[in-house]
């Protein structure tokens, strides 16, 4: 008797699509009308919810089918076994992506416990709701190189289909938690080792023969066959399982505190654990919609198509007839710290690089830079000593600009001058090739005054390339669209950003860009706050990981991190270019007088000359008098009307303290939409996460506004522009009219502006 295959598809984004295949018998003629009503994947978009019914229905009609001995689960796709749901039903649906769990379980309990033993024969990827059906089969097998996981909470949701109850029963405790609180897949051979696999074969073309005869062998007894949600075996027993779950709890409450969904899932665990499987599925369930009801999962969905959305940019991926070109070699000018890392960025992807310098000192040192790069990678085992020097021997340092006739792009990374980068320029049109992308890692002169000196032919070459230091390891990219930037230069540079795994952003030229722009008030709120009496450290422990906001380091932390000379400079820009809306603060200036200048110096506002491995500490005594004269000189300034930092200003709590630092960064965000510098909001949100470590889980800066309220914005900073007015800096506060007109009409501010208006 034969065993029927039913085959599984990775769809579209992630989807759980099936279709189902057997043999020539009458049940593999409906099967097969089944598959023949399926049309090709990129025409159609299905919902979760009927293709599983449609894949239930099919298996029932296995079950039923007496010329079936045993059923094999398998994907038809060389890819994935299935790479999970369809996440576009998240976005949807009002919550959890319209999943029926009574479907749900009914239809794993029958792959579990049906009249027939199942096998899930595995390529690939099996992850999200792939594994969990790959869970609920009786056996699984893989071929080499099949990677398993549970990363829905990384979409601020736990695992359905049992996940949470039949991963523990197969791997124990401690792999199970760690797989689901991390998303972090396993490979095959952990995978076997822990026992979710029940055998790895060597090639795919051993697969089915490998599951086809292991589902015999469970349909003739010769093996035993084991229903997943009732095994204990590898569950540790009550006594070593609770405090395990105990321990978990605690880690995941200490790095995720504002997190609800990794409780929920810890929970579910436990009720299955303290009372079988069935009570923890009934667990799971109600866990799932409570999770998928919390804004961090609409924020985490929210972000994960706004990284999809990024590359598709209106005017340039668009434009009929362009389409990207390779960029097989490109030339850094300049060895500094950011020229070396953009050299090993680079590297690290398969692209040739030309490195020049000015001089032979210069050229050796940002060579040396590129080197000790992949050195630390070698160090953490990230990459082999021979694998370091073939990277190293495709990079080809160079005194002249004769060298880069073979570049595709050119990168200039040269001092923020604007003469030495257009003479830079002038000499770039002529030494590249007339088609070679020109592009500057300025961050602050506009892309159009770089190439002002060049003929229009040449000026349609430059883009901007910003990176963001470390610019081998950070993983934004602003892709800078000038004036006279052509599409053509714009998509190049956008699929260059792709090829070497950064997530690029389109942006249009301006003051700062997008994040830097958008950042400002960040530091300068905080900066304000601690003038009218605030304590600088309270205002990093607000807004900082843990139980703060949840950024990586509070404003003062990475003031110390970029350095107060870097910030001084930075100011000076930034009062110059938007004026009365900007706090030009007194204190960062007497830190660079004092030699105060962070990280670099050993000490700014923290303490860091411990060595190696020390945290920062908080050195009160050394600002304390730095603060105390900013104060009183503020106090002079601005003729005592600066209001006292407290309850006066409505801030009794962290979440004020924090809501005062980022209410204004919202509001310039919200500039930056209204002046079509990115080309949707939603671009802004990946900005601000892969570049200043914004919280996913709060969606971003425009997705968290949306969430708080832009009522709720505007009020408070309405009330803080009139507690300020005194002192003339109403204007930091005072709302722009993108979002004043979202709170009035009760409009998102992620719904952007009119699209015949965009750039």
């Amino acid at each position: 008797m034969p065993c029927y295959s039913l085959k599984c598809d990775r769809g579209p984004s992630t989807a759980l699509e099936k279709r189902c295949h057997g043999p020539s018998s009458a049940l593999a003629a409906e099967l097969a009308r089944f598959s023949s009503t399926s049309p090709p994947r990129p025409q159609q978009k299905k919902t979760q919810r009927p293709v599983l019914t449609a894949l239930f229905d099919c298996l029932r009609r296995a079950h039923a089918s007496p010329a079936a001995l045993a059923i094999v689960v398998t994907g038809s796709g060389s890819k994935a076994f299935s790479a999970g749901f369809d996440i576009n039903q998240f976005a949807k649906s009002g919550g959890g992506g319209g999943i029926d769990n009574r479907i749900n379980d009914a239809f794993c309990e029958l792959l579990e416990s049906g009249a027939k033993p199942t096998v899930a024969a595995v390529r690939g990827l099996a992850l999200g709701g792939g594994l969990e059906v790959a869970l609920a089969c009786n056996a699984r097998v893989a071929t080499k190189g099949t990677k398993l996981g549970l990363p829905e909470l990384q979409l601020g949701i736990l695992p359905g289909f049992g996940g949470t109850q039949r991963l523990p029963r197969l791997v124990g405790l401690q792999l199970a938690c760690q797989m689901m609180l991390t998303s972090g897949p396993v490979d095959d051979r952990k995978a076997l080792a822990a026992g979710l696999l029940d055998a790895v074969v060597e090639d795919a073309s051993l697969l089915l023969p490998a599951a086809k005869a292991l589902a015999i062998a469970l349909a003739s007894g010769e093996k035993p066959r084991l229903e997943t949600l009732y095994r204990t075996d590898r569950l540790e027993p009550l006594g070593a399982a609770l405090p395990l779950l105990d321990f978990a709890s605690a880690e995941a409450a200490k790095r995720a505190p504002h997190l609800r969904h990794p409780q929920l899932t810890l929970g579910a665990i436990r009720e299955g654990v303290e009372k079988g499987g069935r009570a923890g599925l009934l667990a799971e369930s109600r866990a799932f919609a409570e999770a998928a009801s919390l804004d961090a999962h609409k924020a985490l969905v929210h972000f994960f198509f706004a990284q999809r959305a990024t590359k598709k940019v209106r005017g340039v991926t668009d434009v009929p007839g362009v389409s990207p070109r390779p960029m097989k070699v490109v030339a850094v000018l300049g060895g500094g710290l950011m020229g070396s890392g953009i050299c090993t960025a680079c590297l690290l992807n398969g692209i040739d690089v030309v490195l020049k310098e000015v001089n032979q000192q210069a050229l050796d040192a940002g060579v040396g830079r590129v080197r000790a790069n992949l050195a630390s990678r070698v160090k953490k085992r990230k990459m082999t000593q021979e694998k370091a020097d073939a990277l190293m021997a495709r990079l080809k340092p160079t005194l002249d600009y004769a060298d880069f006739s073979t570049a595709d792009m050119v990168i200039e990374a040269a001092v923020e001058n604007v003469a030495i980068k257009q003479a830079i320029f002038a000499d770039l049109a002529k030494a590249c090739k007339p088609d070679a992308v020109l592009s500057t890692n300025t961050s602050t002169i506009d892309i159009d005054v770089v190439g002002a000196k060049l003929d229009p032919q040449a000026a349609s070459r430059v883009v901007g390339n910003h990176f963001f230091s470390p610019a081998h390891i950070m993983p934004l990219l602003e892709v800078v669209r000038g004036p006279r930037s052509s599409p053509q230069a714009v998509l190049d540079t956008l699929h260059f950003g792709l090829a070497i795994k950064k997530t690029p952003v389109v942006v249009r030229s301006c003051t700062g860009f997008a994040v830097n722009r958008v950042f400002f008030p960040y530091t300068q709120a905080a900066m304000l706050a601690v003038d009218c009496g605030a304590d600088p450290w309270m205002i990093d422990a607000a807004a900082g990981p843990g139980p703060g906001f949840g950024m990586p380091m509070g404003p003062f932390r990475l003031s110390d991190l970029v350095g107060a000379d870097i910030g001084l400079h930075v100011g000076k820009n930034v009062v110059e270019s938007f004026g009365e809306r900007s706090y030009p603060a007194a204190l960062v200036a007497a830190m660079v007088e004092a030699g105060k200048l962070g990280e670099k110096s050993g000490s700014g506002f923290y303490a860091h000359g411990g060595g190696r491995g020390s945290r920062a500490k908080p050195d009160r005594e050394g600002m304390a008098p730095l603060i105390k004269a900013s104060r009183e000189g503020a106090a002079r300034q601005y003729n005592n009307a600066l209001p006292q930092f407290g309850p006066k200003l409505g801030i009794n709590t962290a979440e004020d303290i924090a809501a005062f630092i980022f209410y204004p960064v919202v509001n310039e965000a919200c500039r930056v939409v209204a002046e079509r510098v990115v080309d949707k909001p939603s671009d802004l949100d990946v900005a601000a996460v892969m570049a200043m470590g914004f919280p996913p889980w709060r969606g971003g800066l425009i997705k968290w506004g949306d969430l708080v309220g832009p009522k709720r914005i505007v009020a408070r900073l309405d009330a803080w522009a009139e507690a300020f007015r005194p002192a003339g800096l109403a204007g930091f506060f005072e709302p722009c009219g993108y979002l004043r007109q979202a709170a009035e009409r009760g409009t998102a501010l992620g719904a952007g502006v009119a699209a015949e208006a965009r750039m």
